[in-house]
């Protein structure tokens, strides 16, 4: 994000001289200072520019080519990008609104990967304004980690987590784990959702707010944790809202969240019932642009959501009641993984070369476990190992996680472990889905014991056991709090 076009040419062309890789991929966007295209510093026509701005609003398709887009100011209200990896913020930003600043950070937080449990990072470089911008949003509970830059400064290579095969004082098969891969019993049957009953959903009755023309032509956007309003958008008189873009983008929200693979054509329909129906204290005409500005309303958004959220759970998610084995995972089988550079654990009783995890707790589990002469070996989890359990979450829907640690006491006896410092509303669901699996997998395996076992760190801290056996005694009966 450049201060004006001159420079972006030259940030433009540096970026496809100094690095291979951004050859022929670098788009650059002019624009003048309120936002609009600039064709008169170009050359380009407002056509052309035109095409260039929607190559930059789907960089994340595929068979998109482009992997960095340098501009004065496309990267504002509207980009909505997620897949954002590295941001550089060349401006002045000295504004005291700083709402440039907001817009531009806010285009490297939206997440990739929602509710799948991936750490996501975003890079951020820029001007002494911009970076205290960002170190101002620590208290919005935004983790930082300050990394030094410049000449003379040593940089930082990923590490990677492999299986050790190459080191001969490991005995890699006997060190190896194999585990089920169980059918979900956990699932969602989406051919009922024609059943969901909108006269059935509850009746939220909110009051229908009268708004004057004006305002019935605004966009109004608000803090999520205050409420105030951060800032207003009018629409152009040519434009026309209508209730199907509002209802589809209910619809498409809902859709997404709960990872629905078909099924808009319905729910479209039960929601416009809904909100005709049911969502005010009257019944209202979805024509009406004084009840298209309700639905932008915070309380007005979030009770359609969550309504339809929690009926299609309660309709879709099923328990089987059983399960099967489908396949196996071998820890040796495990691809390479990368991680950034971090504290690690070199164990001797693992088939993995280091041990990384999300906190020192768990590095500090590791290293006990490690240390335990009473086990033959012990894996920590992670997405390459591909060990996942689905299950039902607080809210009714369907979420998979990762156990944190899997121990091998014997040839026939497998312990999945769960480490937990800040327990949270998941807790006890996982838990008992991973009891449930523990159960399930015993009795699908011939001869194996499945185990699951729970670690407060609290109560870790207060009796750091010496050995695996004493750590089984000690935990066997804990569960999470709630």
């Amino acid at each position: 994000m450049t201060d004006d076009t001159r420079n972006c040419d030259e940030v433009g062309a540096w970026l496809e001289e100094r690095y291979p890789e951004f050859r022929d991929a670098v788009l650059v966007i002019h624009t003048k200072n309120n936002g609009d295209i600039s064709e008169s510093s170009t050359g380009k026509s407002k056509d052309e520019l035109e095409k260039l701005r929607k190559l930059a609003r789907e960089i994340d398709e595929p068979e998109n080519k482009y992997k960095a887009v340098v501009s004065v100011m496309v990267l504002r209200e509207g980009w909505d990008v997620k897949n954002v990896v590295a941001m550089v913020g060349l401006r002045p930003f000295k504004a005291k609104s700083q709402i440039l600043p907001e817009q531009a950070l806010g285009r490297g937080l939206r997440p990739m990967f929602r509710g799948e449990g991936v750490t996501e990072k975003v890079s951020v470089v820029g001007t002494d304004a911009f970076m205290d911008f960002v170190e101002a949003i620590r208290s919005q509970g935004v983790e930082l980690e300050l990394t030094p830059m410049g000449w003379g400064t040593k940089g930082k290579s990923p590490l990677v987590v492999e299986v050790d095969s190459d080191n001969p004082k490991k005995n890699i098969p006997e060190l190896d784990i194999e585990l089920p891969l169980l059918q979900p019993r956990v699932y969602r049957e989406y051919k009922v959702l024609d059943e969901l009953d909108c006269d059935r959903l509850p009746k939220p009755g909110l009051p229908l707010r009268q708004f004057s023309p004006d305002e019935q032509r605004q966009i109004v956007f608000r803090d999520i944790d205050t409420g105030d309003v951060s800032h207003t958008t009018v629409l152009d008189t040519t434009i026309a809202p209508s209730h199907q873009s509002a209802v589809g983008y209910f619809a498409r929200t809902v859709m997404r969240d709960l990872r629905l693979v078909g099924g808009f054509d319905i729910l479209f329909g039960k929601v416009k019932q809904f909100i005709e129906r049911n969502l005010f204290a009257q019944l209202v005409d979805m024509d009406d642009l004084n009840v298209l500005r309700n639905l932008s309303e915070p309380e007005v958004t979030s009770r359609i959501l969550e309504t339809f959220k929690t009926a299609i759970n309660n309709l879709t998610v099923r328990d089987r009641g059983t399960t099967r084995i489908e396949d196996s995972i071998k820890l040796s089988k495990s691809r390479p993984m990368v991680v950034s550079d971090q504290s690690f654990v070199q164990p001797k009783r693992s088939v993995f070369n280091r041990v990384v995890a999300d906190n020192h707790f768990e590095l500090e589990f590791a290293a006990f476990l490690d240390g335990c002469d009473d086990i033959v070996s012990f894996a920590k989890n992670a997405e390459n190992v591909r060990f996942k359990i689905e299950y039902q979450t607080a809210s009714k829907g369907i979420a998979n996680y990762l156990p944190d640690f899997v121990v091998k006491e014997t040839s026939n006896s497998i312990w999945i472990i769960e480490t937990k410092g800040r327990e949270d509303v998941e807790d006890p669901h996982k838990w008992e889905r991973l009891c449930q699996w523990c159960e399930d997998a015993t009795t699908q395996s011939d001869g194996i014991t499945y185990k699951p076992l729970y670690v407060r760190q609290e109560d870790w801290e207060r009796y750091v056991p010496k050995t695996f056996k004493a750590l089984v005694e000690t935990f066997g009966g804990a569960a999470p709090l709630g």
